[in-house]
């Protein structure tokens, strides 16, 4: 495993979201993909974070003491999304009556700017390295600062079955 490139047991097909959207299009991309957050790309497609269901219910909630993630004690990720599961879908149950309600907010102002990624010519122990020591289940992969996959811990895991 020493020697194997990321970019042979990545997924390639991460769903991203835009830094302008609305909370609305967030909130329902993310609920109609059933899952619980997302990258964050610019408009020229580099990566610039990570949003997640919990940071939209935060931002919109009627509490006075939300303030920006990147100004919240949290844990050493910054951000749920990667934290939770790729794997682990949202089910109906967990989706069920969220609604967002017209908000002027965009993910931008919400978003963790803190991202977790390697370069794809990077190796798997490098990648599983991080993992382990920023204790996260997900890592985003990039070539040239564009987001070109996602390494799981059950990717990883699935190394050692083969």
């Amino acid at each position: 495993m020493n020697t194997i490139p990321v970019r042979s047991v990545m997924s390639r097909n991460v769903l991203a979201v835009r830094d302008d959207m609305n909370l609305q299009e967030v909130a329902t991309f993310l609920t109609d993909n059933q899952i619980s957050g997302a990258p964050v790309e610019d408009a020229e497609g580099r990566l610039v974070g990570v949003v997640s269901l919990t940071d939209v219910v935060r931002a919109t909630s009627e509490q006075t003491s939300w303030e920006p993630p990147q100004f919240r004690q949290r844990w050493i990720g910054g951000s749920d999304y990667y934290i939770r599961s790729l794997e682990q879908r949202l089910v109906d149950e967990e989706l069920e009556g969220f609604q967002v309600e017209e908000s002027a907010l965009v993910v931008n102002e919400i978003m963790t700017p803190k991202i977790f990624s390697v370069d794809e010519d990077a190796t798997v122990s490098d990648a599983a390295k991080l993992m382990r020591e920023a204790h996260i289940h997900r890592l985003l992969i990039t070539s040239g600062g564009r987001m070109v996959g996602i390494v799981t811990t059950s990717d990883l895991l699935g190394l050692l079955v083969r």
